[in-house]
């Protein structure tokens, strides 16, 4: 389904990912990113530091965050001399293109999207005015994604199910504008979801997120990793007792990472009472740590030369702006009548 289609994958620097960040979307982002290339295809990566200013003001942390995502995915894997790999920032007609789309682009839209109607709700709980603390970045987000899928014409974009709203706004100011010109101004896209995506659970059995404290770091030392692990939830049950794994948080998460020989063997040990809770505590490390050693050097290695992140990016940057110049160019004449 990829073959000769534009790929477009934006991640915002929102701080130091973790495994569930890792298996969940950066791994599978860079792994669709070559399958797209592999076909004929093209893919975009973006860090879209302009929509992280919403939350985020304070320059050094913002920085950070950014080297941070930068080298993450690098050392993950992405290759940035087949997949075009820029920061959102460094393509001065993005901005431009949003401003046309304002005026294309219904305030009921705004109104409705889920990033502003979750604040909202938020202050309605604390009992303060509904826009408080809401500024018109955040009211607008959706306008400036717009912007950065359409830009580049592309065909795909891989979101989860909570932004499939995003792209459906995307279509529909697209949808509006070519209508009223008369014309194919830009390209309507579509979301693909893979539904083989990881959920990984943290280690208190929800969902592995920095705000519940429940994760699994990515980079850190073995120590950290281990001690996280260990941390996981476990009954007091003997090690002979027989077990099922699917009630066992540790097999849980190791369904993630493990192979499936790897799974099994789990498995069985749990039904035949054979492994004990350190046993498949320890597999789990082992798993984990072989399944990012290697990205851990990458990324130490990225994060102490970021000259050479920083040269990647600017020469992504340059690949990137053609195709939104173009795309500007198509607006503005049209807009504008020249």
């Amino acid at each position: 389904m990829f073959a000769g289609k534009t790929i477009l994958t934006g991640v915002k620097p929102t701080g130091t990912p973790h495994l569930g960040n890792y298996l969940g979307a950066i791994k599978p982002a860079i792994e669709l990113g070559k399958k797209a290339v592999a076909q004929g295809g093209c893919h975009y990566m973006f860090i879209a530091d302009y929509h992280a200013i919403n939350a985020e003001k304070d320059p050094a942390v913002l920085n950070q965050k950014m080297r941070e995502i930068a080298c993450i995915y690098l050392a993950g894997g992405l290759n940035p001399k087949e997949s075009v790999f820029y920061r959102q920032s460094d393509i001065p007609e993005i901005p431009e293109i949003t401003t046309i789309l304002y005026a294309y682009t219904p305030k009921g839209f705004m109104n409705k999207a889920h990033a502003y109607k979750a604040c909202v709700d938020k202050n309605r709980e604390a009992g303060k005015p509904d826009d408080d603390g809401i500024n018109m970045g955040l009211y607008t987000y959706p306008t400036l994604m717009a912007a950065d899928i359409l830009a580049y014409d592309s065909d795909i974009v891989p979101v989860g199910k909570d932004q499939v709203q995003h792209v459906e706004i995307a279509r529909d100011i697209a949808g509006a504008i070519n209508a009223h010109y008369h014309k194919e101004l830009l390209r309507l896209p579509e979301y693909y979801i893979d539904e083989h995506v990881a959920v990984v659970p943290g280690v208190d059995g929800r969902k592995m997120s920095k705000s519940y404290g429940n994760v699994i770091p990515l980079f850190e030392d073995d120590k950290a990793i281990k001690k996280a692990i260990f941390s996981i939830k476990t009954d007091s049950r003997p090690m002979e007792e027989p077990k099922d794994p699917e009630e066992i948080l540790v097999y849980e998460i190791y369904k993630s990472i493990a192979t499936a020989a790897q799974l099994q063997e789990m498995g069985d040990g749990l039904r035949q009472g054979k492994l004990g809770y350190g046993h498949i505590k320890n597999m789990l490390l082992d798993a984990v740590v072989n399944e990012v050693g290697a990205a851990r050097e990458k990324y130490n290695y990225y994060m102490n030369h970021y000259d050479e992140v920083e040269a990647m990016l600017a020469e992504g940057a340059q690949k990137a702006r053609p195709a939104a110049q173009q795309t500007l160019k198509r607006l503005k004449d049209a807009v504008f009548g020249r």
